[in-house]
């Protein structure tokens, strides 16, 4: 079962598609986050989700908000993938421990071997503020997440 609106988000050190080491901690009292997990690299509703994030960047990737999107391929398959796709944002590998992360926001299918479609909108203070979870088949709604976003934004 996924975690619940109101219960601080698990902290999780995973690699992106460069190598590099990205925490969510990183982000507390800086940033939202917009915390996406996605079964496989390669597959046509994943390619189609992320590339509506890539299409929509700016509301997802700014000085307020943070787009980070999980799945349990390689380091190595995300680089490829994200080449492909163009995608400029963080892809992060939960390849080893495989699936540590999905497990600790209860999205990860341990028949299958990789997360559900699971997002969760994080506030700056680390607190899940909304989630969603499709599915493998069913894709999500970006319109969702950025009405979530809104909602915990401090009025202009």
């Amino acid at each position: 079962m996924a975690i619940e609106v109101g219960a601080e988000a698990p902290d999780f050190a995973l690699r992106d598609n460069h190598g590099r080491t990205v925490r969510l901690s990183d982000f507390r009292g800086e940033k939202n986050v917009v915390l996406l997990f996605y079964p496989f690299a390669f597959t046509s509703v994943c390619a189609g989700e992320l590339g509506e994030l890539r299409d929509n960047l700016a509301t997802f990737v700014n000085d307020d908000t943070r787009l980070l999107a999980v799945s349990a391929d390689s380091i190595h398959t995300l680089r490829v993938f994200a080449e492909q796709e163009s995608l400029e944002y963080p892809l992060l590998s939960d390849f080893w421990p495989h699936g540590e992360a999905s497990r600790a926001y209860g999205v990860f299918d341990e028949e299958k071997g990789c997360a559900v479609r699971g997002t969760f909108v994080i506030d700056k203070a680390g607190v899940v503020r909304w989630t969603v979870v499709n599915g493998l088949p069913e894709a999500r709604d970006l319109g969702d997440y950025v009405k979530a976003l809104d909602a915990i934004r401090p009025p202009i």
